[in-house]
């Protein structure tokens, strides 16, 4: 069972550490790490249901708390979109405003000053 977990600082976490936090669940077959989120796939569901009642909210590191939930596949015909240097100032509905100018905005997730876009359909460049 595949687990998203946010709020990760990809600098400064390993595969290794996070398996480590999540063995106590089940067993975990993999990690990956990216800059800002990871995923944890885990052999059990009951296992995995657990760890993520446990884990989510959970500090990893100060001030940083985890959201721990089961990844949900994109929809066909959808694409991410990163954008990086996003003042703190903005808003999800802000900005999933601003971009469904272009076409449908599935999900608009605004983490530490990035915004990750699920988009449908688009046809133009932003």
């Amino acid at each position: 069972m595949k687990i998203f977990v946010g709020n990760v600082d990809g600098a400064d976490t390993t595969p290794e550490e996070l398996a480590a936090l999540f063995a106590p669940y089940g067993t975990v077959m993999s990690c990956a790490v990216m800059k800002q989120f990871a995923f944890v796939h885990m052999r059990e569901n009951a296992g995995a249901l657990r760890a993520i009642e446990a884990l989510h909210g959970h500090e990893l590191r100060p001030g940083r708390a985890l959201v721990v939930e089961m990844s949900r596949p994109r929809p066909l015909n959808t694409w991410k979109i990163f954008v990086g240097n996003v003042s703190a100032a903005c808003t999800s509905q802000e900005l999933r405003s601003l971009f469904e100018r272009r076409g449908r905005v599935i999900e608009c997730d605004v983490v530490k000053g990035a915004v990750l876009l699920c988009c449908l359909g688009w046809n133009t460049v932003v």
